[in-house]
């Protein structure tokens, strides 16, 4: 009975997307909704389909900005980590700076990227590290300061050096909070990605999104929508495994 009742928690969210799928597909099909004001879920499977070569070359160029974005944010964002945790003036420095710049909308900064670096890539990657640096400098940094001073005190009693306690002690027991600002931050990257492509993009799923959209063809623009969190999601799962990776410890449990 437990193993059951576990197994109806696990899918519980399955389920009630499944509910709200068949929900908007019967309101549609019995009120006849036309397809530029509100699609089916059936429809949109059916563009999603038929779109996929067109979407998955999208895809590949969102994909690309969204993990330079994310290499950037994650090495940079550990550097930033330490230099705050191991001095205490940096800290009060920059994080008030790292705040502010998360209250400004990214779609603001957007055009401004463009009017200094061009159409490229670039502004695109720069969109995707302002959404995902946050996340992975703040959790990080709070990981270094939450480990307890008795493994720390071990160190030091044993004539162990800043470097090594950070090797030691610090890193490791951070990795956990690493992981989990990874994970948000995988979840933004797309979407960063996509804001920026908005802008002025002569592909990536953002460009094909305002094309979509443009054309009143909301079956497209749905499919497209659908393809964006299927990357967002295979994002996140693919932090799982690097976590997985990095952490015999989480493996062991899971």
């Amino acid at each position: 009975m437990k193993h059951m009742k576990k197994k109806l928690f696990q899918a519980a969210p399955v389920l009630v997307v499944a509910v709200l799928l068949v929900f908007w597909e019967a309101v549609v099909q019995i009120a006849q909704i036309p397809l530029y004001v509100l699609p089916a879920p059936s429809d949109m499977l059916k563009t999603f389909v038929t779109e996929f070569p067109v979407l998955a070359g999208h895809a590949g160029i969102t994909v690309m900005e969204a993990f330079v974005g994310m290499g950037i944010s994650f090495v940079v964002g550990v550097l930033i980590g330490i230099l705050m945790d191991a001095l205490p003036l940096v800290r009060r420095c920059i994080y008030p700076i790292l705040v502010v710049t998360q209250t400004v909308p990214v779609i603001v900064l957007a055009p401004i990227f463009i009017i200094y670096m061009g159409f490229g890539y670039a502004p695109k990657i720069l969109t995707v590290v302002l959404m995902c640096f946050f996340p992975i400098v703040g959790s990080f940094s709070d990981g270094l300061g939450e480990i307890e001073d008795g493994y720390l005190n071990l160190v030091r009693t044993y004539g162990g050096s800043k470097l090594q306690l950070y090797r030691m002690v610090k890193l490791p027991s951070a990795m956990i909070s690493l992981i989990s600002g990874l994970k948000v931050a995988a979840t933004y990257s797309i979407s960063g990605a996509v804001v920026g492509e908005w802008i002025a993009s002569q592909s990536g799923l953002g460009y094909y999104l305002i094309r979509a959209k443009n054309g009143y063809m909301l079956d497209k623009v749905f499919a497209c929508v659908l393809m964006i969190i299927l990357l967002s999601l295979l994002m996140n799962g693919a932090v799982k495994l690097f976590g997985y990776a990095v952490l015999p410890s989480k493996r062991r449990r899971n």
